[in-house]
């Protein structure tokens, strides 16, 4: 499923227009990114946790010419599915 379908979704099910429901996506999906990137935790129970977490700076080899990499430190987001996500 990519947005757009998401967008037809929401809009059939909560029966508005595919504006408002396009709207209403976006604007969760802002507040979201803006949580964890203020180092928030995001936790919709049942279906998904967001999580912030460090990654440690790292050297790997590159394996066309076996030279060391320094990799630098960063942050990702972790995320980790519910119960309602069980198949």
């Amino acid at each position: 499923m990519n947005k757009a379908n998401l967008i037809d979704a929401v809009a059939a099910k909560a029966q508005v227009s595919k504006t408002e429901a396009s709207k209403v996506i976006e604007t969760a999906l802002e507040a979201v990114v803006e949580a964890v990137k203020r180092g928030e935790s995001l936790q919709l129970v049942g279906y998904l946790t967001l999580t912030p977490v460090q990654k440690a700076a790292r050297q790997m080899r590159d394996p066309r010419n076996g030279a060391i990499l320094n990799i630098p430190a960063k942050k990702v987001v972790k995320a980790k599915a519910g119960s309602k996500f069980a198949l």
